[in-house]
């Protein structure tokens, strides 16, 4: 979506929700951790996901648990595309076409969404739908700092749903609240050992925010483009697939890369279907940095620079050596309160502090995710954004 359509469709909602007037900010919070109150909905459970198992066979424990979450939201997809093609031709094709597609996914992601559909009993193509969703939709705030001795921490709020069905009597957005019961940590074991840990969605085989235990973090935010993931999808029905899904390669990344060097390769070399930023912290001094990535190439790398008193790199969802769009400057508040914090106070608490500030914290707010490469450790909250709050 370019800033374009972006102002229609901003001018067009705001006839829905005029209460809200951008930009909503607030003073920079503080003491907000360990998290409680209003903004905290509660912590994200734990699964594990043997790779040691068959594809088809790695996800059913986790679904059979949360299989109701995943039914309510698919069809909460579904009523959003009737809304749109009431005829329900729309899902027709979804449920003829798409089971198609997982057989022209990169293994194991084909076979094991269709371990998920078999799991779940929501048909094949549905499932393959959740699964592409994030190509084109999410919006996120995402950040990699080094504190005064060195340590790297890197944190995000995962956003998701911008113009998915607003409910007015709630004043929330239908998607993201469907998605936060989805909301799993997940630790990914080979021969018993940790390979990676990542904070999910219950059937979504990709990755969007992930940790591998004293080597490097990484999450992954959208980029606004006229060519955006949407051209890349149509592409991949009609045969072109020399390109790979945002979601495969960060999952791919966290599994077979073994230093911040390589993922960072992997990351700025490898074609996408769709122009993504991806943020990575190292486990060294000077290791965190932005890839700005067009599908083909690296358009640019921003890394911690700490010569030029760079300590943090912070990426919502526009390229860093352009203005924000006007409705929607997350970059500029959360700049404010890193910047107020200081690389002396910088902890974890403190990062949480500015991930809870408004408009950072938002409607469309799924999880909060915080993560210590040093110690391995990836903790994540669901999120609520009481009333006065921007809808993104």
């Amino acid at each position: 979506m370019d800033h374009r359509t972006f102002l229609v469709l901003a001018f067009l909602f705001s006839n829905t929700v005029s209460q809200f007037v951008p930009p909503f900010t607030e003073d920079c919070r503080t003491a907000m951790y360990p998290p409680s109150g209003p903004t905290f909905r509660g912590a994200v459970r734990w699964y594990t996901v043997d790779l040691d198992l068959p594809p088809s066979k790695r996800w059913a424990p986790l679904i059979a648990e949360r299989k109701n979450d995943l039914v309510s939201m698919i069809q909460a997809i579904k009523d959003m595309a009737n809304a749109f093609v009431p005829s329900g031709r729309l899902i027709e094709l979804v449920d003829i076409a798409l089971p198609l597609m997982a057989d022209t996914l990169p293994s194991p992601f084909g076979e094991e969404i269709k371990g998920i559909a078999d799991a779940s009993g929501v048909p094949l193509g549905e499932v393959v739908l959740f699964n592409i969703f994030y190509e084109v939709f999410t919006v996120c705030t995402s950040v990699v700092a080094e504190d005064s001795k060195g340590n790297l921490l890197h944190g995000r709020n995962l956003d998701f749903g911008l113009f998915l069905g607003w409910d007015v009597k709630n004043k929330s957005w239908t998607i993201s609240e469907k998605l936060k019961p989805l909301v799993v940590n997940l630790d990914f074991k080979k021969n018993n050992q940790t390979v990676f840990k990542s904070t999910n969605f219950a059937g979504y085989v990709g990755m969007l925010t992930g940790i591998k235990p004293h080597m490097f973090t990484l999450t992954m935010n959208e980029r606004f483009s006229l060519d955006g993931g949407y051209i890349g999808i149509l592409e991949w029905i009609l045969g072109q697939r020399d390109g790979m899904w945002m979601s495969f390669l960060t999952r791919t990344v966290l599994e077979k890369a073994n230093s911040y060097e390589e993922a960072k390769k992997l990351l700025a070399e490898t074609k996408l279907l769709a122009p993504a930023y991806f943020i990575l912290g190292g486990n060294q001094t000077g290791q965190g940095c932005i890839i700005t990535r067009s599908r083909t190439l690296s358009i640019d790398v921003l890394e911690i620079d700490p010569k030029l008193d760079r300590w943090y790199v912070l990426e919502t969802n526009y390229d860093h050596w352009k203005e924000p769009f006007f409705l929607d400057d997350r970059r500029t508040p959360a700049m404010r309160c890193m910047n107020q914090t200081t690389q002396t106070n910088i902890s974890v608490s403190t990062l949480y502090d500015m991930l809870s500030t408004k408009p950072m914290l938002n409607k469309l707010t799924t999880y909060t995710t915080l993560m210590q490469v040093s110690e391995g450790k990836l903790e994540s909250y669901i999120r609520d954004c009481p009333n006065p709050c921007m809808p993104w």
